[in-house]
């Protein structure tokens, strides 16, 4: 047991995340909240944890920097081929040939938990890339990091942040300034970036996709669960859903139906 961080305190520290996030700490991961919470401390000058229990339950901004400070902001562009492949390849061609016969000429797509905005500017680029030019593109981008939806609302990335963008995409759609790169205003401009906690509801209606990648596995069956029928609630009849290579649905009550495609497996709302 650490000195610094007792059994006690970390349990009810450990419980206020998860009952405002829905993020999961178990003793594994116990050392990575222990030193989360000493950056808190030296930054505040806290001399203890019950001192910083009392500044988190009473204050919703130290709140809201102590749940930034805890998540894990891994991300880079066209993470994951096969699901872009997927993207390109499967779920666009289907999107476009039902709302052509429909007569809709929009694409909605989320990103839930994008992070420094790698994975939104991705989708958008792909979007802009593959779909018709009549057609119009609609990407919510959110994150519970509060510094990382601003990092990705500027959309300027150093030289080793853009490894994995083909050079189409680079050339088409980023201007070099020094050792980075900057996200034209025609891909920018299709985003909306938006603070979410993924605990709760989401007011977006009638999205036809949804990435939410490497999010699931901070949180427990119960959370996972809640974050999977509110995604279920936000999309359209006929839709989609990416979850991380890691993560799977398999043994929860969802209503979501498991997809095999050439390239990869994602999930998707199907009603006819």
């Amino acid at each position: 047991m650490s000195d610094f961080l007792k059994d006690s305190d970390f349990m009810r520290i450990r419980d206020l995340i998860y009952n405002e996030s829905g993020i999961h700490f178990s003793d594994s991961n116990r050392t990575i909240l222990e030193s989360r919470l000493k950056e808190r401390l030296k930054l505040l000058k806290l001399e203890s944890i019950s001192e910083y229990y009392n500044s988190l339950t009473g204050s919703d901004s130290e709140l809201k920097d102590f749940l930034d400070s805890v998540t894990t902001n891994l991300t880079r562009f066209f993470r994951n081929q096969a699901h872009y492949d997927t993207f390109i390849n499967y779920v666009i061609p289907d999107l476009v040939e039902r709302k052509r016969k429909s007569g809709e000429k929009k694409i909605s797509i989320w990103s839930a938990g994008c992070s420094t905005g790698e994975e939104p500017y991705t989708n958008a680029m792909v979007l802009k890339e593959h779909l018709p030019p009549d057609f119009k593109i609609e990407v919510v981008a959110s994150d519970l990091s509060l510094k990382s939806l601003m990092k990705a609302k500027e959309g300027v990335y150093l030289k080793n942040r853009i490894t994995g963008i083909p050079d189409k995409y680079l050339n088409k759609y980023f201007t070099e300034e020094d050792n980075s790169y900057r996200v034209k205003p025609e891909i920018g401009g299709l985003i909306k970036f938006d603070y979410h906690n993924l605990k709760f509801g989401s007011s977006l209606k009638n999205l036809d996709i949804v990435f939410c990648r490497n999010v699931l596995i901070y949180f427990d069956e119960p959370a996972q669960k809640n974050v999977i029928d509110n995604f279920w609630n936000s999309m359209a009849p006929h839709s989609y859903l990416f979850i991380g290579h890691s993560e799977s649905l398999f043994g929860m009550d969802t209503q979501f139906k498991f997809i095999k495609t050439d390239w990869a497996c994602i999930y998707g709302k199907i009603k006819d």
